[in-house]
Formats: C-alpha cells, sequence, structure tokens
C-alpha cells in the first residue's frame, strides 16, 4: 500500500461512523422445474432480484415466516418446501443511502412444483442457466468455458504479484472449472462464480468497482487494475445477466447448495406433481445438475432405492406406448439415512 493509498485508507477509517444500524434481510432463491426447465423466480424491472424482504421482530414469529410472509407480499406466492441457505454479511454487497446502514442477509432455497405461478406483475420465472451460462453440462462442456473463460482467468492469474499468489490462483482455476487433471464438480458452482467475480468477468465486479470512492475500492476482491478495458467490457456481455446487489452469488450459492442435495435427501420429489413418469425425475434432476444422466442406471437407483411406487395409472400425453406413472415413497425417509435419487452421468460428457 503506498502513501496514496494509506492516506486515502485512513482517511475513510477516521469518517467511519461511530454506531451501526444493523438489519436483517431475507431473500429467497424460489426453483421450480416445468418441462426440463430449471426456473429461479426474480423480482423487478431493471437488474433481477430475488424475492426478498425484512425481518421485523415484533411481527414475524420466526425468521422463517417472515421470509414466507415477505415473498407472498412481493409475488403472490406461497412456499412450500423451505430451508436456511447461507448468512450473506460482506461490505458493500448492498447500496444504501445511509452509510451507518449494516444489512445481513438470510438467504434461502425454496421449491415449487411445476405449476407454481407469480401473481405480481413485476415478479417471473427466469432460466438459472441466463445467470450462470458455464454451469449447463446438458449438451456437452460449454464452449464459453475454453474459448473464453479460461484464457481470462490465466490473465488474471499472471497478475498476482508473487509467485505463490499466481500458484494458488491457478489452482482455484483448474480445481473450479475442471482443467488438467481435475475433473469438474457440478457443485463448485459458488468457487466458479467468485473467481469470475474476482477477475472482473461478470458485470457486477464492474458495477462494483465503479459506484465506490477509490478507498474504498481496496475492499473490494477485484484484481484487475484496470476495470475499465473494453477487452473486459465484452467479455462479461457473454457471461450471463447481472443480478441487483450480490444475488448472483445467493443464487449461485444455492444452486451448489441443491446439486449436492439431491444426491443424498429426496428434495428433488418437492419439484414434481403428484404423478409423473421416471422420464420426467431424469429430466428433472439434469436440470438441477447441468449434466446428463445415463438412464438406466439413474432408473435402477430410483426404483431399488424404493424412492417411488406406481400408481397404476399411464401417461397418454405423448405419443407411443403410455409410459407407467409414480409416486414418492414418503415412507423411505425413515427406512434409510439418505434417500437421494443419485447421479450417474452418461459416459459421453466431459
Amino acid at each position: 500500500m503506498d502513501g496514496t493509498e494509506l492516506s486515502g485508507y485512513n482517511a475513510r477509517m477516521d469518517s467511519e461512523p461511530t454506531s451501526w444500524n444493523v438489519k436483517v434481510g431475507l431473500s429467497a432463491v424460489v426453483v421450480s422445474v416445468p418441462e426440463g426447465t430449471a426456473r429461479v423466480l426474480t423480482v423487478g424491472e431493471g437488474d433481477p432480484l430475488l424475492p426478498y424482504g425484512e425481518f421485523d421482530p415484533s411481527r414475524h414469529r420466526t425468521v422463517e415466516l417472515g421470509l414466507r410472509s415477505g415473498v407472498d407480499a412481493l409475488t403472490g406466492l406461497s412456499l412450500g418446501y423451505v430451508e436456511q441457505l447461507y448468512t450473506f454479511g460482506n461490505r458493500h454487497r448492498a447500496p444504501s443511502e445511509d452509510e451507518r446502514i449494516r444489512m445481513i442477509t438470510i438467504g434461502y432455497l425454496a421449491l415449487l412444483g411445476p405449476d407454481a405461478s407469480p401473481e405480481a406483475p413485476n415478479s417471473r420465472w427466469s432460466d438459472w442457466y441466463s445467470f450462470l451460462p458455464w454451469e449447463d453440462h446438458r449438451q456437452g462442456r460449454p464452449g464459453l468455458i475454453d474459448e473464453l473463460l479460461l484464457p481470462q482467468l490465466e490473465r488474471w492469474a499472471q497478475q498476482a504479484a508473487e509467485p505463490d499468489a499466481f500458484d494458488l490462483r491457478q489452482e482455484r482455476i483448474r480445481v473450479a472449472f475442471g482443467h488438467g487433471r481435475f475433473p469438474w464438480d457440478p457443485e463448485k458452482v459458488l468457487p466458479r462464480f467468485e473467481l469470475l467475480y474476482e477477475a472482473g468477468l461478470v458485470a457486477e465486479s464492474h458495477r462494483d468497482w465503479n459506484s465506490r470512492p477509490a478507498p474504498e475500492r481496496m475492499e473490494l476482491p477485484i484484481s484487475r487494475s484496470d476495470m475499465g478495458n473494453p477487452e473486459l467490457a465484452d467479455v462479461v456481455r457473454r457471461t450471463g445477466v447481472a443480478m441487483g446487489h450480490d444475488h448472483r452469488r445467493i443464487l449461485a450459492s444455492s444452486l451448489g447448495r441443491l446439486r449436492g442435495k439431491i444426491v443424498y435427501r429426496p428434495v428433488i420429489f418437492e419439484l414434481m406433481p403428484p404423478e409423473f413418469t421416471l422420464l420426467r425425475i431424469q429430466r428433472v434432476a439434469e436440470a438441477l445438475s447441468g449434466v446428463l444422466l445415463h438412464k438406466q442406471n439413474f432408473r435402477r437407483l430410483v426404483i431399488q432405492g424404493g424412492l417411488v411406487k406406481e400408481t397404476g395409472n399411464r401417461d397418454t400425453s405423448n405419443p407411443g406406448r403410455p409410459a407407467a406413472l409414480f409416486r414418492f415413497r414418503r415412507s423411505v425417509l425413515q427406512e434409510r439415512l439418505a434417500p437421494g435419487v443419485g447421479l450417474p452421468q452418461a459416459r459421453h460428457q466431459t
């Protein structure tokens, strides 16, 4: 830190408020998967936001009830399955006119069936891969990764001031993006997004960088010295839709959590209608994991694991031989410790 930076840093520290007003916000990643398309509920007219609200201890008996009330009021949707994700409290994560306010947000994951429809005019379903396009490998490894992201990340790694920092950056890149000897891990969604943010490869990096006075930029985890580089401006147009505040980071956190959870808990059935075909379960699992699955192995895991039972009914909505309809066996929750669906990937994938 040179003298100019130190002077600015000290001036900022001297101007810090002596007391903080901490508020507790609530954000929900609401997911639905109709027809094999993973969707997330968004609100707002500008950069899309996740449904949000503020916890009011005088009105809400529990934090979760506050979340449910807020989402219902904002979108007209009543939530079913809900679980708490993480607490997000980084400084500068949300703009505020009052520097004395620090917003701490508790993120939740909520799952809804395929027919859920928001009623509010500014709430809508959005394809979650429009926000995280490098995560969808159902048609093979996206060219975006090897043609654009990895070369840019390599340039970023080379900007490290010390050899150890360079080695650490390269290791993070290879582990996160399945490069070199490392395989692609669908659950590492958050580490991938954070790398892209730090390297200035997503729009939020530039927005956050430009919105802060120079002394405060030192607190932002961005290593690019020139955030006005026109080449980077072209890159960010290809790295997905930006979200307001840090909501794309919350979305990445939830996708990684959900991908891990479907392997050992039957949460996938919270997204299904009461009766469904085995193919429909597979398409939902593929939409969530972002990879194609081996049909026979997937079905064997679902059936032999006791996750479903036949209803005796048939699906006649498609041409050809009617497919058997199944229901979720809720009693499996008492029979097995980890009754997940399993994700046996198709062999031709990378």
